[in-house]
């Protein structure tokens, strides 16, 4: 989503490396996936590349991250910390955005469900679940419920992963959408920016210190990583002193680069930290490298080699169709690691198929998705719709 802003001369700047970014994440999330299936005894050329593919989460810290910082620009622009138009317009243009490919998604699986217990009750087929599937048929008509209703991360001795596992961050983020413009912003305006950070970290931990970790599947501490993200919006495009001269002081290449350090370190030595440490780190290191990036297009300084990756056109072309990504890879991925299972292939040529068809036809199904359920919900292709209808 390509997102508009201004400088402090009222010129129109485009943040394409924003777009970069999450089409590169959600492709490293489709990564990530495969990984658990890929086998072992694997030669260095395989096994050595694929032990950078376990930071899945991280993905997830960058999209919400993200996510603030998109949602707040429009808000920091108006120097008023109100939502530009009204409330009702601000929900319905989340609702259109998220839910209509969510829907499909959950469908998808549905119908998916549905064939795979035909067969299983109608033939000599069997679906043997395999450990790390990120798909299953075996979810029931509650789960369909709470997921429609988009709180099946909410509700205690629920598996928020049975159906499709990446649905229960879009849940989240659908419940943050709420808390931005009810809670957030009332409290930005009162209190100031570190009073958000710290209630919003408030509510995300509760649950996990007070009710006996029963969320931690659904990592509501990502509620505070979208706030840090509403940070990033305001240290990048505020007009306050002390923001303009935190932005101008810092050196924000060097932060990202220190931070990003700490998460993966953290996780991967597994210092008996809990998760929302290490993934916090993951989303300060976030806005951070936002902040730089976007002090580079402001200042129309030569992007560097990381930014002309995020600016490169095949992350751009990724970004269009990320969520229908996102929504759709782990069903796709579980389908094919089930057949070729079935192959008696060498372990070897398992793993690259396995990458090679994963990769290939979740992008190609997933671009198929977003024609068919994304893009026709998006604000742009409703434009452009509704002019062509008034020519015609």
């Amino acid at each position: 989503m390509k997102q508009l802003t201004r400088t402090s001369t009222e010129e129109r700047i485009r943040l394409h490396f924003l777009d970069g970014i999450r089409g590169l994440a959600a492709l490293y999330v489709v990564f990530c996936h495969i990984l658990p299936h890929q086998g072992e005894n694997l030669p260095l050329w395989i096994s050595l590349p694929t032990k950078l593919l376990r930071y899945g989460s991280f993905s997830v810290a960058i999209f919400i991250v993200l996510s603030g910082y998109c949602l707040m620009l429009p808000v920091t622009r108006s120097q008023t910390s109100y939502i530009p138009g009204n409330l009702f317009n601000y929900f319905k243009k989340r609702a259109r955005r998220i839910i209509p490919p969510f829907y499909a998604a959950i469908i998808f699986c549905c119908i998916l469900a549905l064939i795979i217990l035909t067969l299983e009750r109608f033939t000599t087929f069997q679906w043997r679940e395999v450990q790390y599937d990120w798909f299953s048929p075996r979810f029931s008509v509650l789960d369909v419920i709470l997921h429609f209703l988009v709180i099946h991360n909410l509700v205690p001795g629920t598996n928020v992963y049975i159906m499709n596992i990446p649905l229960w961050s879009v849940a989240l983020e659908w419940q943050i959408y709420f808390l931005f413009p009810l809670v957030f912003l009332p409290i930005l305006r009162r209190w100031g920016l570190l009073s958000v950070i710290a209630i919003a970290f408030l509510i995300g931990l509760t649950p996990h210190y007070l009710f006996n970790n029963y969320m931690d599947p659904s990592r509501p501490w990502f509620v505070g990583s979208f706030t840090i993200g509403m940070a990033a919006a305001e240290i990048a495009f505020s007009q306050q002193r002390q923001l303009i001269k935190l932005n101008k002081s810092l050196p924000w290449d060097k932060l990202a680069a220190i931070f990003a350090s700490v998460a993966i370190i953290t996780e991967w030595k597994k210092l008996g930290v809990d998760a929302w440490i290490f993934e916090t780190f993951a989303s300060i290191a976030a806005a951070c490298l936002i902040i730089y990036c976007t002090k580079i297009v402001i200042e129309r300084k030569t992007p560097p080699l990381i930014m002309r990756l995020f600016e490169h056109p095949i992350a751009i072309a990724l970004s269009t169709f990320s969520y229908s990504l996102y929504l759709t890879h782990g069903p796709v991925e579980t389908l094919i690691n089930h057949w070729l299972v079935t192959l008696n292939m060498s372990p070897v040529m398992f793993a690259v198929t396995l990458y090679l068809l994963s990769v290939g036809i979740s992008l190609i199904f997933a671009y198929l998705f977003y024609l068919a359920f994304e893009r026709p919900f998006m604000s742009g292709f409703l434009k452009k719709r509704k002019a062509k209808d008034a020519i015609s």
